[in-house]
């Protein structure tokens, strides 16, 4: 796309004066409109605002109250929908850390088709001009995103994005007003299979980032309460499983086949109560897992393939646990009952993220915009 077929969206708190030498760029560079949104700056502020609204090719609307980053960029979407055609849409901050050439370059890397583009900072330790707590935030952030939701993302938290106008609804429905909404509309994109795509950016940090409005604490609990929410709900689910699981496990190998000699098949030796006892746990537990994973964590519905697609997913799991713990309990003998156990969770846990991952795309996967599954 051109810039003139797009608009520069850039929430601003407080700014200085970086955003309106910004801005004065941006119009240079030929955008159809530079949009600011004071998300409820103070009034020694407005001078700033008032300054750039008087130039051609900008617009500023104003929150009387902070309401969040999140809020302001929904604020300005709303409007560019209803009072503009513009094709695309590039979201910028307004604290110095994005350059105009690099705004161009995802400008540039738009073609109209439905996909974010992520303007992605280096924080490779290459690179010495990132402060050492914004390269570990960074890097931990796109590792759990990576794990759970199986995408590298090398700059979860840059401001800098585009987007075409097909994708304004999609992004009006993301949750969050405020430092969140970014990473929730991340996890949206994965869930709905929106393709992102990273776009290399220069990295600029202004006094060690000393200048940000985002609070380490409180933002960064609301960023990964987004993160690993649904994966805590299927935890919280997972250890219910594994209390009833054991407790039924636990009394079968050491009460009801205590005695039971090993067996062998194949010319393989496995010890028959771990083969008899795993099966029976997991069909005492599973029915459990399946209606809160389906309602609590999921929440897949009505979707009744649902109950097809998590039994062929648990009796894969099942006959990989079970033969693998059996072959490996037939080598613990009459051990202490806990190692039995510690070998069974070991096992599990090994095969934990995985199911995860697979009930999420494949057994309870999301709704579209147009209400189908992924």
């Amino acid at each position: 796309m051109t810039p003139r077929e797009c608009c520069v969206l850039i929430p601003s708190l407080s700014p200085d004066e970086r955003l309106p030498a910004y801005v004065k760029q941006l119009c240079q560079a030929g955008y159809g409109l530079i949009l600011v949104v004071d998300d409820g700056s103070a009034a020694e502020y407005q001078p700033i605002f008032e300054e750039i609204d008087g130039w051609d090719g900008c617009h500023v609307l104003h929150h009387p109250v902070n309401r969040g980053k999140g809020a302001a960029l929904k604020t300005g979407f709303a409007y560019l929908k209803e009072h503009t055609d513009f094709q695309g849409v590039i979201t910028a901050d307004s604290d110095g850390q994005h350059t105009v050439p690099d705004t161009l370059k995802l400008t540039g890397e738009m073609t109209g088709k439905e996909e974010l583009l992520l303007g992605s900072r280096d924080f490779s330790k290459a690179n010495p001009h990132v402060p050492p707590k914004s390269r570990f935030g960074n890097r931990m952030t796109s590792w759990v995103f990576r794990v759970l939701y199986g995408q590298w993302l090398p700059d979860t938290q840059t401001g800098l994005r585009a987007f075409p106008r097909s994708l304004m609804d999609f992004m009006l429905g993301v949750s969050g007003d405020r430092f969140e909404y970014e990473m929730n509309m991340l996890i949206r994109c994965s869930n709905q299979k929106i393709p992102m795509r990273s776009i290399t950016i220069e990295t600029i940090y202004m006094e060690e980032n000393k200048g940000t409005h985002f609070h380490p604490i409180r933002d960064s609990w609301r960023i990964y309460k987004i993160l690993l929410g649904s994966f805590l709900r299927y935890s919280t689910v997972s250890i219910l499983s594994f209390l009833i699981d054991y407790t039924v496990l636990w009394l079968l190998m050491f009460w009801v086949f205590r005695d039971k000699p090993d067996i062998t098949w194949l010319g393989i030796p496995f010890s028959f109560r771990a083969l008899v006892a795993t099966p029976i746990a997991r069909m005492c537990s599973a029915p459990v897992n399946f209606l809160l994973n389906r309602h609590y964590v999921f929440q897949g519905g009505k979707d009744r393939g649902a109950v097809g697609r998590y039994i062929t997913l648990a009796v894969c799991a099942l006959l990989v646990t079970t033969l693998l713990f059996g072959f490996l309990d037939h080598f613990l003998g009459q051990s202490a009952p806990f190692l039995h156990v510690l070998l069974k969770i070991v096992i599990d846990t090994v095969m934990y993220v995985v199911n995860f991952r697979v009930q999420k795309a494949w057994v309870f996967p999301q709704k579209t915009a147009d209400g189908k599954g992924e």
